[in-house]
């Protein structure tokens, strides 16, 4: 018989789980934590607007602007002790506000797959209804967070858009096709004017300056222009007859499944500048367009232009914007009173346009074309 105490104990082998097993078991914990989170933001979410909704109606039916300071003090007092701060008086105030801005049960709940009640918060207290739905719609469609969502509010994007230069019944058509479709349109996409004030530019640069400074930092111009562009080529050279000419960028926007040109000009917007980027834009068209794309489009990015010019060209028609760019970001007061005055001065001109006379609304195009030669 042996002895015990000589028995040698053989201690357990670790054993280690392979790669791919590992992999896949934090895949799916991940993958449940992502949805457990998405339910409670979903529930979370609906539940506020419900109590909101509630606590609307009961406001409505009492007619008295009073009452509902009223009635949601009373029921904070209620509530609060008993389901905790979510509850406040602020926190009802949020929710009614919530019912009030966004009605429609229906839209709300194709928001919530992407927008969380952090983001309703930043979106409810705008004033503008039309704004409202295009920050939600937008936020949803592009996934924003929510301080991505704060930054494209304060740095005023919707005044921006080539969109808010419409009539109301036109904003308004488009974001309903938007929610309705899925689908951007360049007038949602496009922007006027683009701050790049990260640029870092002196007083005084060439075009070359502007282009290097825009490679540079081309996460950052990438983020000024909006999700979904990609960058194709720098001074892509296209030969016609023997000449050459060069675009400044080319990106790709794949929403839209189109080429876009943009073309930096220093100084003033030039008639004749349209001519050189029609140019641009009829040769991708013919040797570059893929199968499946749409016709390519152009920004023309320039230090001003006059607002009458632009208009009279009607140079949208052949997928060309014109837009200023900022190098320095003017105070939030000074950039709000210039957007909306172009907003307004857009609109009045797009309202006045049908009482135009013949003569007015065929103007000639000038269509001058300025060879450009690599740098």
């Amino acid at each position: 018989m042996k002895n015990p105490s000589k028995t040698s104990i053989i201690p357990a082998r670790s054993v280690l789980a392979p790669n791919a097993l590992l992999a896949e078991l934090r895949d799916i914990i991940q993958t449940a934590r992502a949805s457990v989170a998405q339910a409670v933001n979903f529930g979370l979410t609906m539940l506020h607007w419900e109590v909101g909704n509630r606590v609307r109606r009961e406001i409505l039916k009492e007619k008295r602007a009073e009452y509902g300071a009223e009635i949601v003090s009373t029921l904070s007092r209620q509530l609060e002790p008993e389901f905790g701060r979510g509850f406040s008086g602020k926190s009802l105030r949020h929710m009614t506000r919530f019912a009030e801005a966004f009605p429609d049960r229906e839209i709300v709940v194709a928001l919530m797959r992407q927008l969380s009640w952090s983001h309703f918060l930043e979106i409810i207290y705008l004033k503008d209804g039309l704004h409202r739905d295009f920050y939600a719609e937008m936020c949803r469609i592009e996934r924003w967070s929510v301080r991505m969502l704060r930054s494209k509010i304060d740095g005023m994007l919707f005044e921006r858009t080539a969109l808010s230069k419409k009539p109301d019944a036109l904003i308004r058509k488009e974001l309903n096709t938007l929610r309705a479709e899925d689908k951007l349109t360049p007038d949602l996409v496009f922007r006027d004017p683009y701050v790049l004030d990260f640029l870092g530019l002196a007083d005084t640069y060439s075009e070359a300056d502007l282009e290097a400074a825009i490679l540079r930092e081309i996460e950052r111009f990438l983020l000024e222009l909006g999700a979904g562009f990609a960058f194709v080529a720098r001074q892509k050279r296209i030969t016609l007859d023997g000449d050459d000419y060069y675009i400044d960028l080319l990106f790709y926007h794949r929403p839209l499944r189109r080429l876009v040109v943009i073309e930096l000009k220093l100084g003033e917007f030039k008639p004749s500048d349209s001519g050189q980027v029609e140019l641009y834009l009829r040769w991708l068209d013919r040797h570059d367009r893929q199968p499946g794309e749409d016709p390519p489009l152009a920004i023309i990015l320039c230090a001003g232009k006059k607002a009458e010019t632009v208009e009279i060209l009607d140079l949208g028609r052949n997928g060309i914007h014109v837009a200023e760019y900022l190098t320095e970001l003017p105070p939030p007061d000074v950039l709000r009173q210039r957007l909306h005055e172009a907003v307004r001065t857009a609109r009045a001109r797009l309202e006045a346009a049908p009482n135009q006379s013949p003569s007015k609304k065929s103007a000639v195009r000038p269509k001058r074309i300025t060879r450009k030669r690599n740098p």
